[in-house]
């Protein structure tokens, strides 16, 4: 049986954890702060990408907007399995037009098919602006060896601002790093058994498809966000 106190006991140690958490929040406003003072590199290789609309440059994506983001999904798994560590992220992106009203566009990029990406996304239910790479090197460029095994992480999400005629990359992160764009896992932070990932090895072994709860038997998971 879980042990459980009076009121009062329970208010006093919520407030003294309160004082942790505005400590918290404090050092991650020093930390955004930091990470907008980053160098940024000029992107002056051309990309050919495909969307909805047909071929596309790497400047089509900010659809007339300041600032870009970009999800890297990753390549299917098999023929028919698509990625459901990127499905997760993808379901916790929200509303886009709060991108927007911050001159903001926010698209997903994917190494495979068209139709195919296309048909996976809607058949979830997203509707954020979708493109493939199959054609080019923007996926394998963009996902810079950040380990010291010189394997590239994935996936990832990368960031990009438009200065006059440039296209400059300001920031990409992978892995543990993408956690705090990821409202499920927030929400579950704050629950007495948290995110309930207990196997090290393999931590988000137990995610699916939004759709695929209950419908499948258990498989192991890609590992690319241990």
């Amino acid at each position: 049986m879980i042990p459980t106190v009076d009121h009062e006991t329970w208010w006093t140690a919520r407030r003294k954890f309160l004082d942790e958490e505005k400590e918290f929040t404090r050092a991650r406003d020093r930390l955004n702060a930091r990470r907008r003072e980053l160098p940024m590199v000029e992107i002056s290789k051309k990309y050919t990408l495909h969307g909805q609309d047909g071929p596309a440059g790497l400047d089509d994506l900010f659809a007339g907007r300041r600032q870009l983001i970009v999800y890297h999904f990753m390549a299917k798994f098999s023929p028919t399995e698509w990625c459901p560590i990127c499905s997760f992220w993808v379901d916790n992106i929200g509303h886009l037009a709060h991108f927007r009203a911050r001159d903001t566009e926010l698209v997903v990029v994917c190494p495979e098919d068209l139709a195919e990406g296309l048909a996976y996304r809607d058949s979830m239910g997203w509707t954020v602006p979708w493109y493939s790479c199959a054609d080019s090197d923007f996926y394998e460029d963009l996902h810079q060896v950040l380990d010291e095994g010189g394997e590239p992480e994935a996936p990832g999400i990368s960031a990009f601002l438009r200065d006059e005629n440039r296209i400059l990359h300001a920031y990409s992160t992978f892995r543990r790093g993408s956690d705090i764009l990821n409202g499920t896992y927030n929400y579950l932070d704050i629950t007495p058994l948290g995110r309930q990932e207990t196997d090290p090895e393999d931590p988000m072994g137990w995610l699916r498809p939004h759709d695929s709860y209950g419908d499948t038997p258990e498989q192991p998971g890609c590992g690319c966000h241990a």
